[in-house]
């Protein structure tokens, strides 16, 4: 049956003609667009298989989040919104990089070891960002998953939490949402509006945002979030996708280079916003009286999400546990003042979504962000009914029954299958008007510790291993006992070393209480990995 079953999906168009080895790695595949026309057809055979495997819709997206232009990428979806399950993330390296003339035989063996029954529907749900390269990879993702017979949705230009939302919308039947775009922005408006109220402004809080959309797909998302929001939020929009994709724009410029974006007027104190390239990233960030840059990251989103939940839980008499997970680029000013201020457990694991998640569903409620401003909150469905009922209990006080009624409601505002900036966006925003708080009151909940990121060039990335969430470094032995050297240093500092998924640097983080001696730690840590780690290019200044 298996052989018979594939004999059909040779495709001379599609055949493999980049011969270096491509991993899927944390966001999926992600390298030069015109290397990827094979891999693109190999996923949508692969994305069949995998929806028979489930017996569930999965979702197929064509993006490189926040890497420039002449890059591409994909990444599957499972079928609860979330990201490929790890497993079959080898199975995806070992078909893309196989020969044409194995490729049946591979995908007899996966349909064989998975216990895959190939007469079960499948089902397919396809989104792309708005790059030159995306019809093309899109043309070869749809003809993968014609091969094997798969039923095609294509959404056409979506972000890629949108994608997430309605996978898992499909896959409920419609209890988690309406499985369209209108249905998407429908709800997130709809619940937004609601919690807010008719009054726009409240205290020192405004309505009136910047918001720069890195020129990606995210702007046409915001347009058309306009159009429900209506007067809710003045949402002033740049970066709208007339100029180039996350050039010199987007929250992971912002974030790295700590930085106004292109485009974005310096306006004293206006609250600003830059989601990236496929609108899974957000950062907040403004520039005050004397023109200095102030970034409220993932961090600072976590801490004020995790202290409105903190306070309706309170204020409810709920007793659900509450927790906040991050990863080791969390800055150490944030990971302080939710321990010892908010008094919230925190957990710290490796970089990458996938593990943030997982581990945020430990919780009662979980939030979960990078630094990079890609997070959401996720609620066990055991908390969700407590909270649905005990907000219907007549016997609570008036103060009980409105925070039990705002967290039954705010869990409609959060699109909990994966980082949104948009659904992240109006969460904050909701919350910043409950407080009646402009953004320098936000920023002044705690103090960051100043911090640097550098990227070093070596000749093989796998030279370097890491332990503990990342934070300490195994290979090449020696090497963290020079950066704990470095370290001892400075006051307050902290300092790591990481490979990335992709491509041959490693990514150097620091941090100290001195803003003087950051760029100093950085410095030198990077100098390390170039003498020890088989460095190449100049050395770093």
């Amino acid at each position: 049956m298996e052989s018979n079953y594939f004999q059909n999906i040779v495709n001379a168009e599609y055949n493999r003609k980049y011969d270096k080895y491509i991993t899927y790695g944390t966001a999926g595949f992600r390298t030069k667009s015109n290397v990827l026309e094979h891999v693109l057809y190999r996923m949508g055979l692969l994305a069949v298989l995998r929806s028979k495997a489930t017996r569930a819709a999965i979702g197929l997206m064509i993006t490189a989040s926040h890497n420039l232009e002449p890059d591409n990428g994909i990444k599957l979806i499972d079928p609860a919104g979330e990201m490929l399950e790890a497993s079959w993330e080898t199975i995806a390296t070992n078909l893309a990089n196989v020969q044409d003339s194995d490729l049946i035989h591979v995908l007899t063996d996966i349909s064989i070891k998975e216990n895959i029954d190939l007469s079960t529907p499948a089902k397919v749900i396809t989104g792309r960002d708005s790059r030159k390269s995306s019809p093309i990879l899109l043309n070869a993702a749809l003809a993968g998953i014609r091969a094997l017979n798969g039923n095609i949705t294509d959404l056409g230009l979506v972000t890629t939490p949108q994608l997430h939302y309605i996978v898992v919308c499909i896959n409920t039947n419609g209890a988690y949402g309406d499985p369209t775009l209108q249905g998407y922005y429908s709800k997130l408006a709809t619940v937004f509006k609601s919690i807010k109220g008719a009054e726009k402004n409240n205290k020192k809080y405004t309505s009136v945002l910047n918001l720069d959309a890195a020129n990606g797909v995210g702007a046409i998302a915001v347009k058309e979030f306009q159009r429900y929001l209506m007067d809710a939020l003045d949402i002033n929009l740049f970066n709208d996708g007339s100029g180039s994709l996350n050039h010199m724009c987007g929250a992971d410029y912002v974030k790295v280079q700590q930085t106004m974006p292109l485009n974005i007027p310096s306006e004293t104190n206006v609250r600003c916003v830059s989601i990236d390239g496929d609108a899974d990233r957000v950062v907040y960030f403004y520039v005050d009286e004397n023109n200095k840059f102030h970034l409220l990251d993932g961090d600072r989103i976590a801490t004020l999400v995790a202290a409105y939940f903190k306070e309706l839980l309170t204020m409810s008499g709920l007793s659900l546990q509450l927790g906040l997970v991050q990863t080791a680029y969390a800055n150490g000013g944030s990971t302080d003042y939710i321990s010892n201020v908010l008094q919230v457990p925190v957990a710290c694991v490796p970089t990458g979504v996938k593990h943030l998640h997982k581990k945020a569903l430990e919780f009662d409620i979980g939030i979960y962000f990078e630094a990079n401003g890609h997070g959401t909150v996720i609620f066990k469905d055991t908390a969700k009914e407590v909270i649905k009922n005990h907000a219907k209990n007549e016997k609570l006080s008036e103060a009980q029954k409105t925070a039990s009624t705002k967290l039954k409601d705010v869990i409609d505002l959060i699109n909990e299958t994966v980082g949104d900036a948009l659904s992240d966006m109006l969460l904050v925003e909701t919350i910043l008007h409950a407080k009646g708080w402009d953004i320098i009151e936000w920023e002044r909940s705690y103090n960051d510790l100043p911090n640097k990121q550098l990227k070093v060039s070596v000749r093989d990335r796998n030279i370097i291993t890491t332990t503990n969430a990342e934070r300490h470094c195994l290979t090449p032995v020696g090497l963290q006992e020079e950066i704990d050297k470095a370290v001892s240093k400075y006051s307050r500092g902290r300092s790591f070393v990481r490979p990335s998924g992709t491509e041959d640097i490693v990514r150097v983080y620091a941090e100290c209480e001195n803003p003087s001696d950051v760029n100093k730690l950085a410095v030198e840590v990077a100098s390390l990995i170039y003498r020890l780690a088989d460095g190449v290019g100049p050395e770093p200044s």
